[in-house]
């Protein structure tokens, strides 16, 4: 009877290990995405240990990946069919070659990834449609809404944060698409044009999940782009978008700032007023100046809303080991330590040149996926991406995870109870340690800069 109760205790346990696995990506690309065995830790081994404590919860995922700018629409969309299928399934889907993306962030007209400047209302000079009769998603009917519908075919239940870069230049104060401001006059025009957008949107079977009110408010120097205070995005909100979201049953989130963690005053100040306050779902943040902790900031004075980690870009001369270092360490495992949603790197596709862009638009972004005529080149950001996409699904609830001497982790429960650990070794030398939950633990053994994600 022992030998019986023995035997079926280690099929069991032979049985659990083989859900038990790790995926690596080495600094040196010689591993990337790699599955390895994940081998149960022997009571002898006195390795330090990552604590898993599932009883301490915080949030709660959404999703993790790119934005898919009207640039990497177009490109994608231009692959043949049967290649382009090939890829989305790869992106999107849930087999086990996928790396399931959940989220996507796209442009309200077109952003610098473009190969030109647009608005949904774009006229003559001088001339004004103050009731909106010539708006028209016509631009976004040639790639990005069709690629769409690809995609929520693959992955129907994909969320969609979208964001303007700039109003029609005829709301703005300097008439130009760099730049300026919303005139007073116009703010109920516009909140009908955001409006106007998601109806359309909707209207092509598309879902805009969640809103942001403007890309980078502190930085009007891109093309397209708009300046926004804070003020001005208070007013915007608590008098007319907030308003006329409720009236017309808009369910959009409405989400502000969208920009750098130098500034967490901003979302602050914007929340701090009670009327905006109400129709507030969060704030959403990028990192090119600042660090991650403005999030637990914002989140500490206004604990009841969610944040939302939406930009960073990796640049034409960055190095792999050194980029895959930064933004796991910052933007996957710090945006989730302080409290955020999602993870998102900006662009998903652009060509060998990195383009398409406006002129003016940035002209070293590198898009996790380079796309040329004849092969599709995968970079450092699907890799980045990947490690979370792929395994913390979005619903799982981020869990205590303890710190242990060169490595940066964080644990997720995901939705049909397995423990997920993304972990990054900061140090040049092998690190060997334990991940421990409950009474099952494993030995681990990660090469210096190297990212893994483990799963049992």
């Amino acid at each position: 009877m022992n030998k019986l109760i023995t035997l079926s205790i280690c099929i069991l346990m032979f049985l659990g290990n083989l859900n038990s696995q790790v995926w690596v990506t080495t600094s040196d690309q010689q591993s990337l995405l790699s599955m390895q065995k994940l081998i149960p830790a022997i009571a002898s081994d006195k390795s330090q240990a990552i604590l898993i404590n599932e009883q301490e919860k915080y949030q709660s995922v959404d999703g993790f990946g790119y934005t898919l700018t009207g640039g990497s629409a177009g490109l994608i969309w231009r692959l043949d069919k049967k290649k382009r299928q090939l890829l989305l399934e790869e992106l999107f889907g849930h087999s086990v070659n996928s790396i399931g993306l959940s989220y996507l962030r796209i442009s309200i007209g077109s952003s610098d990834l473009d190969g030109h400047v647009y608005s949904y209302d774009d006229l003559s000079s001088g001339e004004l449609d103050l009731s909106l009769t010539k708006f028209s998603l016509s631009q976004d009917t040639l790639s990005l809404i069709p690629l769409l519908k690809e995609i929520l075919l693959i992955n129907p239940h994909l969320k969609i944060m979208s964001t303007p870069w700039s109003p029609p230049v005829w709301m703005k104060d300097n008439n130009q698409t760099q730049g300026g401001h919303l005139l007073k006059n116009y703010y109920a025009v516009y909140a009908h044009y955001l409006v106007k957008y998601i109806q359309s949107m909707a209207s092509h079977g598309i879902t805009i999940d969640a809103m942001t009110l403007q890309n980078e408010p502190q930085h009007g120097g891109n093309n397209p782009s708009m300046l926004m205070d804070a003020s001005e995005q208070t007013e915007f909100i608590k008098n007319y978008v907030g308003p006329i979201f409720r009236s017309l049953n808009i369910n959009t989130k409405i989400i502000i700032w969208d920009h750098n963690c130098d500034h967490p005053e901003y979302p602050i100040q914007v929340l701090s007023d009670i009327d905006a306050n109400k129709f507030i779902d969060g704030s959403a943040f990028h990192m090119y100046n600042g660090d991650e902790s403005a999030l637990s900031t914002v989140k500490k004075a206004f604990p009841d809303k969610n944040l939302y980690f939406t930009e960073q870009w990796t640049g034409s001369h960055g190095e792999f080991g050194g980029d895959l270092n930064w933004h796991m360490k910052h933007i996957v495992i710090g945006s989730l330590k302080n409290w955020s949603r999602v993870a998102l790197e900006w662009n998903l596709a652009n060509d060998s040149e990195f383009g398409p862009h406006t002129p003016g638009g940035c002209t070293e972004c590198k898009g996790a996926l380079t796309i040329t005529d004849s092969s599709i080149t995968r970079n450092v950001a699907y890799y980045i991406i990947a490690h979370a996409s792929r395994f913390i699904l979005p619903g799982s609830i981020r869990i205590v995870s303890s710190d242990i001497s060169g490595i940066s982790n964080v644990a997720f429960k995901r939705p049909d109870g397995k423990i997920i650990v993304l972990v990054l070794n900061e140090g040049e030398n092998k690190i060997q340690f334990k991940v421990a939950h409950d009474t099952t633990a494993y030995h681990v053994a990660l090469d210096g800069h190297a990212v893994a994600s483990i799963l049992f």
